[in-house]
Order: C-alpha cells, then sequence, then structure tokens
C-alpha cells in the first residue's frame, strides 16, 4: 500500500490505488525502491519455519513478482489482490502463517490492537510481522507534517485511529513509533507471544528523490546505485533523518 497523495483523486476509492500501481510500474527508480524492499522481506523469510505467506494492505504493489507463493490482500476489492481482507478480523486458523508483510499500513489500521491480537493466533511460534513505515526522525516530521497529506502525531496518547472514516484518508503515520518505541513496554505486556526483535532506521533520501506518486522523479534512473552507496555511508545518522523504519515482531 502506498498512500502518497495523487492529486484530486478519492484515496478510498479502488481506481486509485489502481491509478497508484501503474505510477509504480512505471517510474523505474521507484519500483526499485519497492524491488529493494521486497527482497529484503524475502531474505527474511528464508530463515523461518514453514507455514503461509500473507501480505495485507497489498495496495498497488507487485510483491508476487518477487515472492510468488505469498497471499496479497487489501481492505478494498482490487483485482491485483487475491482477497479482501480486514487486519482486524482474519479468516485464518491458529498458527498458521510464518510471516505477515505490512507496507505502509500498520499507521492506516483503525485499532492496531485488534490486529495484534489476530497476528499473535495466526502467527507459528517462531513466525513474525515484517513492517516498513513511517519514521519519526528529526527531517522525518518535517516532511510527514509539512509536505504529506496524512497526519502524524507522535503526542496522541492513543494506538488508534478515533473517527476513522476511511481506509487510506485516515492515518496516524507515527502510531508505528508511538506502539514500538514509546510504548514498547506496554505492548508486551499487552500480547506476551509477541517481542519486537529489530527496529531499524533507513531510506532517508531514495523516496523523496523518486518523487513518489505525485511528482516526477528528481534524479535520472540510472543514479539509483549511487544514491543507494550515499544511504549506506550515512547510516550512522539514520536515527535523525531517515523517512522510514524496518520493524520485525516475532512470536515467541
Amino acid at each position: 500500500m502506498n498512500t502518497t497523495h495523487v492529486p484530486n483523486q478519492n484515496l478510498d476509492d479502488p481506481k486509485t490505488t489502481m491509478a497508484h500501481r501503474e505510477i509504480i510500474l512505471n517510474k523505474p527508480f521507484l519500483k526499485q525502491i519497492y524491488i529493494d524492499w521486497y527482497q529484503s522481506f524475502n531474505k527474511y523469510i528464508q530463515h523461518l519455519p514453514d507455514g503461509k505467506l500473507l501480505e495485507i494492505g497489498s495496495g498497488g504493489g507487485f510483491i508476487k513478482d518477487i515472492i510468488p507463493s505469498i497471499t496479497t490482500s487489501d481492505i478494498m476489492p482490487l483485482e491485483c489482490c487475491d482477497m479482501v481482507l480486514n487486519a482486524e478480523k482474519m479468516p485464518f486458523e491458529n498458527d498458521s502463517h510464518k510471516a505477515i508483510f505490512m507496507l505502509n499500513v500498520l499507521h492506516h489500521i483503525p485499532n492496531c490492537e485488534n490486529f495484534f491480537e489476530e497476528s499473535q493466533r495466526i502467527l507459528k511460534k517462531g513466525g513474525a510481522i515484517y513492517m516498513i513505515e513511517p519514521a519519526n526522525t528529526f527531517f522525518s516530521r518535517f516532511i510527514y507534517q509539512n509536505l504529506h497529506h496524512e497526519p502524524f502525531d507522535p503526542n496522541r496518547k492513543e494506538w488508534q485511529i478515533l473517527d476513522s472514516k476511511g481506509p487510506l484518508s485516515d492515518a496516524n503515520g507515527a502510531i508505528p513509533w508511538i506502539v514500538f518505541k514509546r510504548d514498547i513496554q506496554l505492548f508486551h505486556q499487552k500480547y506476551p507471544h509477541l517481542r519486537l526483535k529489530s527496529f531499524t532506521y533507513h531510506t532517508p533520501y531514495k523516496y523523496l528523490l523518486s518523487g513518489g506518486l505525485s511528482k516526477p522523479s528528481l534524479i535520472p534512473n540510472f543514479a539509483y546505485g549511487l544514491i543507494d552507496f550515499i544511504e549506506l555511508l550515512s547510516r550512522p545518522f539514520n536515527v535523525f533523518n531517515a523517512l522510514f523504519n524496518t520493524i520485525i515482531v516475532e512470536k515467541i
């Protein structure tokens, strides 16, 4: 799922998500970011127990090109997804999945506590939730609070999105930080079989330079490797300037 604003389109309309898909597939710099993220997930699952794979909020993505065996899903009916799925009430058996993958999805779920309960139920022991979500850094707060259409409120006490009106138009981009940094002890108390394994800051420049879904790329496609190398060198500063986190939660 990617919810960068496309002007004059209703974010909760499935047609908008399909328009996003066309943009992603036809912008090589942006598409390569998705490929890198999908490949990082594919690499991680090689070490997990046997079981089913699920992507929640697949939207206009193309993860099946990288992981053909994964079940794709979205809250809306989309021709590119395998099923319609509400992450707060999943129609799967206990201990049936080895991994749940989510790309910019957690901060849209109206009550993520229900999602964590369900994940704790359907994941096998040793299975994982693998999330890529907005980061809460000095730089990202400026970007998300001033140049992005979604709310980003790290001071919100609640984990829930109050008075949610639509699956994509409502959000709080700071929820991943709230749950897994500010309130991590509470998370572990609420879900005794889930444990945060890692919380990694990354991607300070590439997404902005790609132009996202609403702007043209600001850099030629052949420069992707150079920007990737610059991001590698700047990793010590990611806690200050990263736009995204990879969050991995395992079932124990």
